[in-house]
């Protein structure tokens, strides 16, 4: 049987985090200081590119020079794209200072070619492949969901064309880089039937469109994201060629949910370091012009966030190595993490807001500028309640089968899932599967909860994080007897708020699953993430949310995360799993 690790390095792995590790700091470094009113990258730049609702072009230019679409290229059609939670470290830099310049510049393209990835023929890959890796996008024309936002209200509609092939109809208003994307992935509705087959995915170059059968709809105003330019399009009867067609007719549907969780993961991945520079903000206005500590006012939402960063960080992460660990496994928890992060990191700015105060309002400021621009731009990255609704969609049908097959049933998942520096395999969007089996988060919890319980009573954090372990596993064990009382399937039961908010509790354990993971994952090289201090502040701050038990904080917990987010600081590094150093 091949090992992980040996089929690591058969195909390189071993150099795929350093190398990653290596570009995301070369980055760093060419896009600067963001805090240097000079810096044609800095905040003060974007901000102003986000006042005139315009790309910041210098910016876009320098990540065309970088390469930046490489990343989203697997390695085997020349790209860098390896493993899905080495791009999302790849890719912190850009995101670090603007959400909205990641959205337009890059990310976009990659939700666009996860079907052809996925399903595309060697042709269709290899001419993707070529306009990302020439500097080119791509942009993706969703299907219409439930509780639709602007960029998922309205779909298409092909219908088969005499001779061959389909004519495609139907107009949406809002897609990012309508205008600026050299290929199209549509996601249309072939059939009129509600069902898993309605919809086929097509690939089109905009520039083989025919005369007055594709119109380029006028720019539209949003509220977040201003630069990412959102316009629109209509077609009218566009012939599409039989080549054109992504997978088999009807698999549109089942492309979205394999490649979705991809999207998801890697939203949570990168949003994440949009919020660390908020955190970034707080801690100055907390520190600025004071000699002595931290006003105690201000310690708790400012270790509260942190704690919730480094949480937020751990799902991710989790999630994100799991589509290449356990392709066929990651697709409950994938839209667990993306259901939890978006809330988790809202709730911060509104925490975060209290500290700056009236500086939080100071919009143009490099220093004190990105929480309302964050404020404004995170509900379209996380597509707000149509995404929130669109991850229930996944969770709740699977609750049953996971409460009377699963839970404290199966078996852990392997310890390279949680461990940095594990070599894994690589993505392959070609692997990724849906519904079914099982759930490694929950065994995962179930397995920590096991190796804490002789620390019980023990005194101090370890006692504290082995009963906040044990807390989750009794709300676990709470939540299969209510899941086993669910209709066959539970889609007859999404529309019911009691059902719905089991996903709320589900997701709210696998984060806590994720963190206890993380935690015994360490090897020792973090000190601080070594201590149980972080991770106790984290589980008791998702234990409230929950509304179960916790224990009261430990003595010197608040005061050993408060220490290292002020060292972090004070040092220049990012305020997530890796630390990573910041250019200054």
């Amino acid at each position: 049987m091949t090992t992980i690790a040996e089929t690591a390095h058969t195909t390189g792995a071993g150099r795929w985090e350093a190398d990653a590790l290596a570009r995301a700091a070369r980055l760093e470094g060419l896009l600067g200081d963001p805090y240097d009113p000079a810096n044609p990258h800095g905040l003060r730049a974007l901000f102003a590119a986000d006042d005139a609702r315009t790309p910041p072009a210098a910016t876009e230019a320098l990540l065309a020079e970088t390469g930046l679409g490489a990343e989203f290229v697997p390695a085997e059609y020349g790209g860098r794209l390896t493993r899905a939670d080495l791009l999302a470290r790849a890719l912190r830099p850009v995101f670090r200072r603007d959400t909205a310049l990641g959205f337009g510049y890059g990310i976009t393209s990659l939700f666009a070619t996860g079907a052809v990835w996925a399903a595309g023929t060697d042709r269709q890959r290899r001419d993707l492949a070529g306009l990302l890796l020439g500097g080119g996008r791509a942009t993706i024309l969703h299907h219409e969901l439930a509780h639709a936002n602007a960029i998922l209200r309205d779909e298409f509609t092909a219908r088969p064309a005499p001779g061959g092939g389909h004519r495609l109809h139907g107009r949406k208003d809002v897609i990012i880089n309508a205008a600026r994307a050299g290929a199209q992935v549509v996601y249309a509705r072939t059939d009129d039937a509600r069902g898993p087959r309605s919809h086929s995915v097509f690939l089109l170059d905009p520039a083989g469109a025919a005369p007055g059968t594709m119109r380029h709809l006028p720019r539209t105003e949003t509220s977040g994201m201003r630069g990412a330019l959102f316009s629109g399009l209509e077609f009218d009867g566009r012939p599409l060629p039989e080549d054109a067609l992504v997978g088999r007719p009807g698999e549109g549907v089942a492309l979205a949910l394999r490649t979705f969780q991809v999207n998801r993961s890697v939203i949570c991945g990168v949003v994440t370091a949009a919020a660390d520079t908020v955190l970034h903000s707080a801690v100055r206005a907390a520190t600025t012009g004071r000699s002595g500590p931290v006003a105690r006012r201000w310690r708790a939402p400012l270790t509260g966030v942190f704690a919730d960063l480094l949480a937020c960080d751990s799902m991710a992460t989790v999630a994100l190595r799991a589509l290449g660990l356990m392709p066929d496994r990651a697709h409950v928890p994938a839209a667990a993490v993306k259901y939890v992060v978006p809330d988790l990191l809202r709730e911060n700015l509104e925490e975060l807001a209290t500290v700056l105060g009236a500086r939080g309002y100071d919009h143009g400021s490099p220093e004190y500028g990105a929480l309302n621009k964050l404020v404004r731009d995170l509900p379209v990255a996380g597509l707000g309640h149509a995404g929130t609704a669109a991850c229930q969609a996944v969770i709740v049908p699977q609750l049953r089968t996971l409460a009377e097959s699963a839970w404290f049933a199966e078996d852990e998942p392997p310890p390279e899932l949680f461990r940095r520096g594990a070599e894994l395999p690589p993505l392959d969007y070609r692997l990724l599967g849906i519904a079914g089996g099982g759930d490694f988060m929950a065994a995962s919890l179930i397995g920590s909860a096991g190796r804490l319980a002789p620390a019980r009573g023990v005194g101090g954090q370890i006692t504290a994080l082995a009963e906040l372990a044990e807390a989750f596993v009794a709300e676990l064990r709470a939540l299969r007897e209510t899941c086993r009382l669910l209709p066959p399937y539970g889609v007859s039961a999404l529309g019911d708020p009691a059902v719905c908010v089991l996903s709320d509790r589900y997701s709210l354990i696998a984060a806590a699953a994720a963190v206890l993971g993380v935690w015994e994952g360490q090897d020792g090289s973090d000190p601080f993430l070594a201590d149980a201090a972080w991770a106790v502040l984290a589980l008791s701050r998702i234990g409230e949310r929950l509304g179960i038990p916790v224990p009261a904080l430990p003595d010197g917990c608040v005061s050993r995360v408060l220490d290292e987010l002020i060292r972090r600081y004070r040092a220049g590094l990012s305020c997530d799993l890796d630390a990573t150093p910041l250019a200054r």
